[in-house]
């Protein structure tokens, strides 16, 4: 497994060692950006709500009211935005994204103008509800100061993109994650350790804490590294010709990613913040009664919310008739099903069964942290399972993808030099 990084401190690989060395630079910078409070402003007591997801990402950023609160979350959602316009929504995106190199940087452009439009809206919703007691130059402040860190946190993401290792807004995100995640751990150790149980037994229990930790981590990456491959010919090419290579086309358990999770956890709550908004007193006790996730109907619709997104998602990125006109279109079949029709229906299939249990294995989850918080003395901050470690799995996986790759493609053109 890790072949390639035998070689990463060879002098060859130098390059390479200044792109990581630069990468963590940037993501010390965006650590320490997080933990920088803006002067007239003050952390947030109450929940956040569905805005939690969020503020992981920024490493707690957000309810610190950090330089960084916001982190590259309103670039995230500008993402998917603009990626959802390009699924036949809007003629002009999906222009663009047939226009190869040339319509993604024009996509990217709109990309980054949406996403700092999106911050200064959440920046100035997030100041107005949380900072009651600033006036209207505070808040017109507060809310530039968090633009303006959105707007860096975005050009370092590029600048990671381009003279680090890749990646850059992801890398961003995870480091923010895996700062918030020592309070974890010493949270737990805290509560079972410290706490109210015998010490052997709350040793016992911050070890099988840290167990199940571990084998959800394990079984994340499982998840994202599973796929099923539908062979595929093409009528121009044969099997049986030297040095021919099979065909596959991968289909990913969980193609969605983190999107189901987040939709759910906005419309869950959403409620919640209008309620708390317009002040009934009524309002507010039915919504946290039985909308929101916290409550036991609130959690059952949650879970179903998370199943309705990933096939609502998946199936839009993913698109079954688009993919079987590709196929078609480049000469490719799949051995003993008929192209056109046939084909969309048995790739839509496949695609609906992986579905189910990529939907399944998002809401064990994100079910796991809001279980563990009702059936233990655990602070709220401490928990198993979230989307959190979901994007730092799929990150250091796809960095670590990359990183082996260039470092066994650079083994194998030396080698080749040798040989000359």
């Amino acid at each position: 497994m890790f072949h390639g990084f035998s070689g990463f401190f060879k002098k060859s690989n130098k390059d390479l060692r200044k792109k990581i060395y630069f990468t963590l630079m940037c993501l010390g910078i965006f650590c320490l950006g997080t933990t920088i409070t803006i002067p007239w402003a003050s952390a947030v007591y109450e929940e956040l709500g569905f805005l939690e997801i969020f503020n992981v990402m920024s490493g707690g950023g957000l309810s610190n009211f950090s330089i960084f609160a916001l982190g590259v979350s309103p670039y995230i959602t500008a993402s998917i935005i603009t990626e959802i316009l390009q699924m036949d929504i809007i003629p002009y995106f999906k222009d663009l994204k047939e226009q190869g190199y040339t319509g993604r940087q024009k996509i990217n452009k709109i990309t980054r103008y949406l996403g700092i439009a999106i911050a200064f809206l959440q920046a100035y919703a997030l100041t107005a509800f949380y900072m009651k007691g600033l006036d209207a130059m505070g808040i017109i402040k507060t809310t530039l100061v968090m633009v303006a860190g959105t707007s860096f946190c975005m050009w370092m993401g590029d600048q990671i993109t381009t003279k680090g290792i890749g990646n850059g807004q992801s890398m961003l995100i995870m480091a923010g994650i895996i700062q918030s995640m020592p309070n974890i751990f010493r949270g737990a150790f805290a509560s079972l350790v410290l706490g109210e149980f015998t010490k052997p037994v709350g040793i016992t229990l911050f070890c099988l804490f840290v167990l199940v930790y571990i084998i959800v981590i394990v079984g994340i990456i499982w998840v994202q590294l599973a796929e099923r491959r539908i062979p595929i010919q093409y009528s121009n090419r044969t099997t049986s010709a030297y040095g021919a290579t099979t065909n596959y086309l991968p289909l990913k358990i969980n193609s969605a990613s983190v999107i189901p999770v987040i939709f759910a956890s906005i419309v869950t709550t959403i409620p919640s913040t209008i309620v708390t908004l317009i002040g009934k007193q009524n309002a507010i006790d039915f919504v946290n009664k039985y909308i929101y996730y916290t409550s036991n109907t609130g959690f059952i619709l949650y879970l179903l919310l998370i199943i309705v997104f990933a096939y609502f998602y998946t199936f839009l990125v993913m698109n079954p008739d688009e993919m079987s006109k590709n196929l078609n279109n480049n000469g490719g079949y799949i051995p003993g099903v008929r192209p056109g029709s046939d084909t969309s229906k048995y790739i839509s299939n496949s695609l609906s069964k992986l579905t189910l249990v990529g939907a399944l294995f998002l809401v064990v989850l994100a079910g796991l942290p809001i279980l563990l918080s009702k059936i233990t003395s655990l602070p709220s901050y401490v928990t198993i399972g979230g989307t959190g470690i979901l994007i730092v799995v799929g990150v250091a996986i796809e960095t670590y993808k990359q990183i082996e790759s260039s470092l066994v493609s650079r083994s194998y053109a030396s080698k080749r030099k040798r040989l000359k």
